[in-house]
């Protein structure tokens, strides 16, 4: 399994919070699943925090169900990536998925709020969505971190096949 580390421009030298998530990316068809949120137009990967006593796998097929309906079994962790911003560290668990059934979304007020709905998107297009990670740097340093973020685990997933 690969580790990637990226550091923000904004990282003060030392952290003081972590916070795991796990991210599951599902391919079907030269189609990648992604959480989509109209308002901002923000695409991710769907995933999200651990939580208190649960596994990355447990995470990753409870958010990726949560935020987009679908059911996953997690086939392989294939990275973590760490991000340093300001006083933080955020690391991602990144698992290849199979989807084995389907359920009901669980979304948050702020998730319903954004408009998040489960979008099958294009590979090639959302690799190249991603890249452009930096057009956000001076408007939105959370969307750029993100899209940095997704756009090197899309590289990572597609390098390593």
């Amino acid at each position: 399994m690969k580790e990637i580390s990226i550091y923000g421009d904004n990282y003060f030298g030392s952290y003081t919070k972590t916070r795991e998530a796990s991210r599951g990316i599902v391919l079907k068809g030269g189609m990648i699943l992604t959480a989509h949120a109209a308002r901002g137009d923000v695409w991710m990967i769907p995933g999200g925090g651990i939580e208190k006593g649960e596994t990355s796998e447990d995470a990753v097929v409870r958010e990726v169900q949560e935020e987009t309906g679908y059911i996953v079994c997690p086939v392989r962790e294939f990275l973590t990536i760490s991000e340093y911003y300001e006083g933080a560290r955020y690391d991602s668990h990144y698992f290849l998925c199979e989807i084995v059934g389907e359920g009901e979304t669980a979304l948050t007020e702020a998730e319903r709020t954004a408009g998040l709905e489960a979008v099958w998107e294009n590979a090639d297009q959302l690799t190249e969505r991603f890249s452009r990670h930096a057009d956000f740097a001076a408007s939105d340093e959370e969307k750029r971190g993100m899209y940095l973020r997704e756009w090197t685990a899309m590289q990572a997933l597609f390098d390593g096949e």
